[in-house]
This record gives C-alpha cells, sequence and structure tokens, in this order.
C-alpha cells in the first residue's frame, strides 16, 4: 500500500502543478493538493476518515454540478474536442467535463482510501 499511496501523491502534486495555468488555479490546486495530503496519511497508516469523507462528499456534489457538461460532451458529435485547448474556448461544457473527470479521479481514490480504511477497522 505505500507504493500505491506514494504514487498516488506523485500523481496529485502533478495534477496540482499543472492547475498554474488554469483559470481557476487555487480551486484545482486545493482540490489535488488535499488529495495528495490524504494519500500522505494513508501512507503512514493515519486515520483520517472524517477528513477524507468531507472530501469524498464535497467533491461529489462539485461533481454532480459539472455532470450536465459532461452529458453534452459525451452526445457531442466529437470526443477527441476534450483534448483540444482552442475547444474549451468554444464550447464550454469542455472545460466543465475536463473538471468532472477530474472530480471523478479524487472521488475514485477517495473512495479507495475509504474502503481500506473500513477495510483495516474491520480487522483490527
Amino acid at each position: 500500500m505505500k507504493i500505491t499511496n506514494f504514487i498516488l501523491t506523485l500523481i496529485f502534486l502533478l495534477f496540482a502543478f499543472v492547475q498554474i495555468n488554469d483559470p481557476d488555479p487555487i480551486v484545482w490546486i486545493l482540490i489535488y493538493g488535499n488529495m495528495a495530503v490524504l494519500c500522505v496519511l494513508a501512507m503512514f497508516k493515519m486515520r483520517f476518515v472524517y477528513w477524507l469523507g468531507a472530501s469524498i462528499v464535497l467533491y461529489s456534489i462539485y461533481a454532480a454540478l459539472l455532470v450536465n457538461g459532461a452529458w453534452e460532451w459525451l452526445q457531442s458529435p466529437d470526443h477527441s474536442l476534450l483534448f483540444d485547448d482552442i475547444a474549451k474556448m468554444q464550447y464550454p461544457y469542455i472545460e466543465e467535463t475536463r473538471e468532472f473527470l477530474g472530480l471523478l479521479i479524487c472521488i475514485s481514490a477517495g473512495v479507495f482510501h475509504f474502503l481500506s480504511n473500513r477495510k483495516k477497522a474491520i480487522t483490527q
């Protein structure tokens, strides 16, 4: 688990770093930075259930606000626009979809840690 959490920490730190050029960098640096800290805590087997639960809930609420944009992208004829820098200015749903997917990654990592903590609590 230490190696997995170390890799997740590096990934979330990288995600936070590349947000510097984002239109709303503070929000996304905090989101990814929070996940990096949670991964470090998990690496050292520290309990953080309430913090993790609150993060999952907040990220889920934020993702729910962006789900319409992701749905619009799914219905669009050209899915490759998601990787086009110009398209995010032409179609607002592109940026919403990117943010939605970023939150989905955070939620997935959070649920992974939550289930890991729960499993450890049951076996102790």
